[in-house]
């Protein structure tokens, strides 16, 4: 019996379904408190996390500064976690330090309040403010890139909706590394992908109530696949065809290119949801983070 996919490895299958298993236990866990707790001991180690320097912050707002411990940072990004909005586990240093060395920059994190204590807006509240600190601090627009994974690629996206309506300078790009995009949970990959990617649709679907509250899900803060994306910088993201996320993902890039915005769609052949945190241990995950670093080095002067 051969691999699930001809470019997975045995190591890359065996660690899909070790995501997999972990990630489920934790979903059937009694409360959030919980699952958070036990995702914080599942810690991956990394030696992305071995170059760079951390320095953790709390005020105006709470997050880190990941710093490469070479070379000097041209850029700034604002990094936004994934999680499903409602979980933030230490083990996701590994990809902010990997997105921070092919960034080439100087990068917050932000600790953002989670679901379901804390639904929407809250999140996109904190980022705002994130975002306002650093321009307050003296870093130009035009010199930060707002960045984020999964949740933090949709808060990405609500994030610069909410700049351009505030009429507040904007950043010179927005990255999503496979992001979510609507709150509906659209599409056929949500579930004939499940076999494949370590998040099952019915999380997806459990974790969006956790996040939405109340909200009226067709907000285009909530569900960015209904925004009028026009006028925003220019968009990049990361898809793998074997995620679940995949089909809104294709949606989103669809309806931002017929508006006329700036969006570019990459994706990758049978890779998973978040197979960028693979590092260099993966060609498709080494060659993802590369092309972050040509993408910002194009749109950041």
């Amino acid at each position: 019996m051969g691999p699930r996919f001809p470019n997975w490895s045995w190591r890359f299958e065996m660690t899909v379904h070790y995501l997999k298993t972990q990630t489920a236990r934790i979903f059937g866990m009694s409360s959030p408190a919980e699952g958070r707790e036990y995702e914080d001991a599942l810690v991956i180690l990394s030696n992305a996390i071995n170059q760079v320097d951390v320095e953790h912050a709390e005020s105006p707002v709470t997050g880190d500064w990941y710093t490469p411990k070479s070379g000097s940072p041209g850029v700034s990004v604002l990094y936004l976690h994934g999680g499903g909005y409602a979980y933030y586990p230490k083990a996701h240093s590994n990809l902010t330090a990997l997105v921070t060395l092919a960034a080439k920059s100087k990068t917050f994190a932000l600790d953002y309040r989670l679901a379901p204590e804390h639904p929407f807006p809250a999140q996109l509240q904190d980022a705002l403010a994130a975002y306002r600190w650093l321009l307050e601090s003296g870093i130009p627009a035009k010199k930060l890139v707002i960045m984020g994974d999964s949740a933090g690629g949709h808060l990405t996206i609500a994030l610069l909706l909410s700049l351009r309506g505030s009429n507040m300078p904007l950043p010179a790009l927005g990255i999503c590394l496979c992001p979510w995009t609507d709150a509906e949970n659209s599409g056929a990959s949500m579930t004939e992908n499940e076999a494949n990617d370590w998040i099952d649709g019915s999380m997806a679907v459990h974790w969006a109530n956790w996040f939405c509250g109340d909200a009226d899900r067709s907000n285009p803060l909530i569900s960015p696949n209904r925004a009028d994306l026009r006028g925003l910088p220019p968009i990049y993201i990361q898809a793998g065809s074997a995620e679940i996320l995949y089909d809104m993902n294709r949606e989103f890039a669809n309806t931002a290119q017929a508006q006329g915005a700036n969006v570019t769609l990459d994706v990758w052949k049978n890779m998973i949801h978040d197979f960028q945190a693979f590092g260099d241990t993966v060609p498709e995950s080494k060659e993802a983070l590369a092309r972050i670093g040509e993408v910002i080095a194009k749109y950041v002067n």
